[in-house]
């Protein structure tokens, strides 16, 4: 009985999740994107793997902040001033931290504060489709600091509607739900204002907020086909259109920090609303014409003169998202032509290797044209993450393989080094070299990146495939089962891979009701000669990598590529397999002579993956190698100490450069081993290098009292 339960309770589950996405975008893109819903990851598979530590490490760790920190303790306090209830009427926990009248509670922390909570139930949510988590036999837990008792979940559902129903009672009447202000109106938080939207464009983050709102209720409705978080952020953007705009009456300002346009065109394409796309519209257009303009908050001119990415990376991720939303929902050319310009100049001129941007730490900020340091690169995981959706916009609205190129590369490389694999510290910059001074922390006063991870990481599955009336477009590999729609009809197919790690893919069709259908399956940049899409960085190794691609063992011949696609058109039944295999060597990468910083140097990577040397694989100085003219590599597999994760290491010949005692320059022959870069920093401070010396332009030699010592790796 119990059994039959169990088989009812998954298959209703199921058909929840299909039929969702009939409707899950009521308006859509050029490009249908698929929602997360219907693409299920293999636990085993790299993807799986990072899937269950964000499940089961990095959910719970940021729930359990939210706690700690006073997260919640701000909407409680919200609604309690807004039932006009004294401290009597607060939890003992509250009563702890507060003692007086409500005129003299100073509001701390920060502005956007609530948005960790909005974040965490986004990521949350993802999760909600493993029935387990809403059984109360499933414990998520962080284990008690300082002797405090463990913090734990035992059914994911039941504990974010109670965390609903706490930020439900801190919205005021009119929709408008913002602790920093309601928990204490006549002393606001000191960013705020004393008035709505007053400090908007400066640090109020009213409207961050709300974006941040938006993303977390679509992502709570799309998994669990409940209103509860969707109503309460209707309510709020319903205030917001009342409230802001350029109307009498209204509040002309926009967004400080952006996020809110590209939240408002998702609500849009969810609702049907069309006002909800038009604010966004009218939070875009209006920038560089307000109060104030300045590059940091990309308020300089407006968005459709901008030509160069500039400012807060951060911010102007989200507005470039915001803008390729608006551009590909409405079809206003001059926002495709503004937001393609920018982005050409990001990924000619202002892009690392890793996928990160943003290369200063001064406003966190791009840096000029080439301005790509290694040491000091700040690429905030934030930024890497904008990365991400600016380039899946783009290709929704464009439908080329170049903006996926660039995805895939930030995603294996500049988001996921943000996060330890187990799923339990993180890293704020991602720096391209080290010295030691970088380590992962477990929270940060501002969490902005850890619970930006603990929301993107679930949502990956909803970037594997995309679909436009007959087409299947196959963007990302991963082990998963996916159902989906080509011409509203079902077709279920199945992903089988160990990649990154190796290259071969095969694809199923496990159940087709659409009859014909053509099949697009991306053929990688760094496969066809080209490691970005510009001459930023190219390959300096005389390669050249094929691929293969047979339909039920037959090898297909003459595929001509369409927008960097392999089209396979045919009527196709259950069982037919297509077997796809990219061929995966280590591959030497160099920048243009004007990133100062690269010349003279190389980087290596392996499929989408960008490697490092790092101390504890290397018994000497990796500050003073030189790489061989022309190295050769061998592929290891390789388990790193302390955690049980496995990978594969690159193995290569290189030359240590030291002074011996009386001060001779002396070399040493030695076998230089790299790690996947994402995977650095997980056994102690130390040296970590991504762009290698490769002339004797940018080596340098160990002092002779540091020479062969591995404490000079490590400090």
């Amino acid at each position: 009985m119990k059994r039959l339960s169990f088989i009812i309770y998954h298959l209703s589950f199921i058909i929840f999740c299909f039929l969702f996405i009939v409707s899950a975008y009521a308006q859509t893109y050029p490009i249908s994107p698929v929602p997360f819903t219907s693409v299920s990851i293999g636990e085993e598979t790299f993807w799986g793997q990072r899937l269950k530590a964000s499940r089961d490490v990095t959910i719970p760790l940021a729930f359990s902040k939210c706690e700690s920190e006073g997260r919640y303790r701000n909407f409680e306090i919200a609604a309690l001033q807004l039932q006009g209830k004294g401290t009597e009427n607060a939890s003992p926990t509250f009563k702890e931290k507060f003692d007086g009248n409500w005129s003299e509670m100073k509001i701390g922390g920060f502005s956007f504060d609530d948005t960790d909570v909005y974040k965490t139930i986004e990521g949350a949510s993802y999760h909600l489709l493993y029935p387990e988590l809403r059984s109360p036999n499933y414990e998520l837990r962080v284990s008690g600091e300082k002797g405090n008792s463990d913090f734990v979940i035992r059914n994911l559902k039941v504990y974010i509607d109670s965390v609903l129903a706490i930020v439900a009672k801190a919205q005021e009447a009119d929709g408008y739900l913002y602790t920093a202000r309601t928990m204490n109106p006549k002393h606001p938080h000191e960013w705020a204002g004393m008035k709505r939207w007053e400090k908007e464009e400066d640090l109020s983050h009213e409207l961050y907020n709300l974006g941040h709102m938006v993303e977390g209720a679509i992502a709570h409705y799309q998994a669990t086909g409940e209103r509860t978080f969707l109503d309460i952020a209707i309510r709020y953007a319903d205030c917001v259109c009342r409230e802001v705009g350029p109307n009498p009456g209204q509040t002309c300002v926009v967004p400080g920090h952006q996020i809110a346009e590209m939240a408002l065109a998702k609500l849009y394409t969810v609702t049907g609303d069309k006002k909800y796309l038009d604010e966004a519209k009218f939070l875009l257009d209006y920038r560089g014409k307000t109060t104030i303009k300045h590059e940091y908050s990309q308020a300089h001119k407006p968005v459709i003169e901008q030509d160069e990415a500039v400012g807060h990376a951060v911010r102007a991720a989200y507005m470039y998202s915001g803008m390729a939303d608006v551009a590909a929902l409405t079809g206003d050319t001059a926002y495709i032509r503004a937001i393609d310009r920018i982005w050409e100049n990001i990924v000619g001129k202002k892009m690392y290797i890793t996928g990160g941007i943003g290369s200063t730490s001064n406003g966190e900020a791009f840096g000029k044209n080439y301005e790509l340091p290694n040491m000091t690169a700040y690429c905030e995981t934030c930024a890497a993450i904008g990365n991400v959706y600016v380039n899946h916009r783009l290709f929704l609205l464009h439908g080329e393989s170049k903006y996926y190129d660039v995805l895939e590369r930030t995603l294996y490389n500049g988001v996921i080094s943000g996060m330890s694999l187990d799923g339990g510290a993180f890293f704020y910059p991602n720096p391209l070299e080290s010295k030691g001074q970088h380590q992962r922390k477990a929270w940060f006063g501002c969490a902005c990146c850890p619970s930006n991870l603990c929301r993107f990481i679930p949502s990956v599955p909803g970037y594997f495939y995309q679909t436009h009336e007959r087409d299947i477009y196959v963007n990302l590999f991963g082990g998963n089962t996916a159902t989906l729609k080509v011409m509203d009809k079902k077709v279920v197919l199945t992903q089988e891979t160990n990649y990154p790690w190796e290259g071969d893919i095969a694809l199923t069709i496990e159940e087709n009701k659409a009859g014909q259908f053509r099949l697009r399956i991306r053929i990688p940049g760094w496969l066809q000669n080209r490691p970005v899409p510009s001459n930023l960085y190219t390959y300096s190794d005389n390669k050249s990598l094929n691929y293969s691609i047979k339909v039920n063992g037959e090898e297909m011949v003459n595929g001509k590529l369409e927008d960097g696609y392999f089209n396979i058109d045919r009527k196709w039944k259950k069982g037919d397999r297509v077997e796809i295999h990219f061929e995966m060597e280590p591959r030497l990468v160099t920048a243009r002579k004007e990133v100062e910083a690269d010349r003279g140097r190389a980087c290596i990577e392996r499929g989408p993956l960008v490697y490092c040397a790092e101390w504890p694989e290397n018994s000497f100085d990796i500050g003073g190698i030189l790489l061989n003219q022309r190295p050769t590599f061998k592929v290891n597999n390789y388990q790193l100490s302390i955690i049980n994760y496995q990978l594969k290491t690159i193995v290569t010949d290189a030359q240590q450069l030291s002074f011996d005692n009386s001060g001779k320059l002396t070399t040493r022959d030695v076998r230089l081993t790299l790690i996947p870069y994402y995977a650095w920093n997980h056994r102690g401070p130390g040296r970590m290098m991504v762009w290698l010396p490769w002339t004797l332009q940018a080596a340098s030699a160990t002092p002779a009292d540091e020479n062969s010592s591995v404490s000079a790796n490590k400090h």
